[in-house]
């Protein structure tokens, strides 16, 4: 590979070389050089041209300045101090290829491993970024893990609502027929009391009346029978009012039987309801503990992840480190070669 720091001295052996072969040294161009040494910047060809070209007017002027045999002896010096540089440049070149090829392969090694850490540093970022899918899946199911809870708890609380609802309702309806049976009990008590004392009443009247007609049995036995009669009559009434007033007792005991069974059906309502709160209750824990073990689940894979990044930073880290070494290496070489040049 051509190197810009060998672009002067093979312009100067371009230079001379065209002398030699019959060139006067204002006569050589820079496309002249370029055609000869094939390499270089015409900058940097133009540059060196002049100084050569100075020197040999100095030399010139020097030679034709000094006597021939001083001129000579001062050319054959030149010559030899000409040829011991480009041994010496010869021999730094040699080594500052020596160096460079150290370098090279340095720098091989270092593009080595800086493949293989940003092999390791792509492979971490897809295991992070699988990781992190995988938390986010997570985070899914926790959060519809805690809408299932809440919604499950609500419908828990609701039913425990229609339940107390129920069983105040319930109780309040038992309350109320209980009620609305002792006051008609209450009521038939006093009426049954009321007619019996009515009864009384009349019977004892009918005993005055008959100890009157005792009195005069021969003369009011009509009369006698007649009272016998309404009497009769009154005790028959009565009766059939004992009658109906048995007849509503039954059918107020037929109306309490059936709002007993009623209130046992509404019991009854009332456990069916309780075991399917308790049911509730039992699936909330059991949403609860899923929930808490996918909350241990991610925060598992939260910690993963948090090594994962850990190790992608050290990874990054190492990898800034080697370039910036390859960096520093590569200036220090080209700094060490462009001194040696100058």
């Amino acid at each position: 590979m051509s190197r810009v720091s060998d672009t002067r001295i093979r312009t100067r052996e371009a230079a001379a070389r065209l002398v030699a072969d019959g060139r006067r040294p204002h006569e050589l161009t820079v496309d002249l050089i370029y055609a000869k040494i094939r390499q270089g910047s015409r900058t940097t060809i133009n540059d060196e041209l002049k100084l050569w070209k100075d020197e040999q007017v100095k030399v010139d002027a020097l030679s034709a300045a000094l006597p021939p045999t001083v001129a000579n002896a001062m050319m054959a010096a030149w010559a030899m101090a000409v040829e011991y540089g480009e041994k010496v440049f010869e021999q730094r070149q040699a080594e500052m290829e020596g160096e460079l090829t150290t370098a090279l392969q340095r720098g091989q090694v270092l593009e080595t491993d800086l493949a293989r850490v940003q092999e390791e540093a792509a492979g971490l970022r897809a295991q992070l970024a699988s990781r992190q899918t995988e938390a986010e899946a997570l985070r899914s199911e926790v959060a519809r893990g805690h809408a299932v809870a809440e919604v499950t708890e609500a419908r828990a609380l609701t039913l425990e609502r229609q339940v107390e609802a129920l069983h105040a309702e319930a109780e309040q309806r038992l309350a109320m027929t209980n009620a609305t049976h002792e006051r008609r009990l209450a009521e038939l008590r006093e009426a049954m009391a009321a007619q019996e004392q009515t009864f009384r009443a009349e019977i004892g009247k009918a005993t005055e009346r008959l100890e009157g007609v005792q009195k005069h049995v021969m003369l009011q036995v009509t009369e006698a029978r007649e009272a016998t009669k309404r009497a009769e009559a009154l005790l028959a009434k009565t009766q059939q009012k004992n009658e109906e007033l048995s007849a509503d007792a039954q059918q107020l005991r037929s109306e309490l039987a059936s709002r007993i069974q009623l209130c046992t059906r509404a019991h009854e309502d009332l456990e069916r309801v309780s075991q399917a709160a308790d049911q509730l209750r039992t699936e909330r824990e059991t949403q609860i503990q899923q929930l808490a073990m996918l909350t241990g689940k991610l925060d598992a894979q939260t910690t993963q992840i948090e090594s994962l990044e850990q190790r992608a930073s050290g990874a990054e880290a190492r990898l800034e480190e080697a370039l910036k070494r390859s960096v520093a290496t590569k200036k220090k070489a080209g700094k060490a070669g462009q001194a040696d040049l100058i």
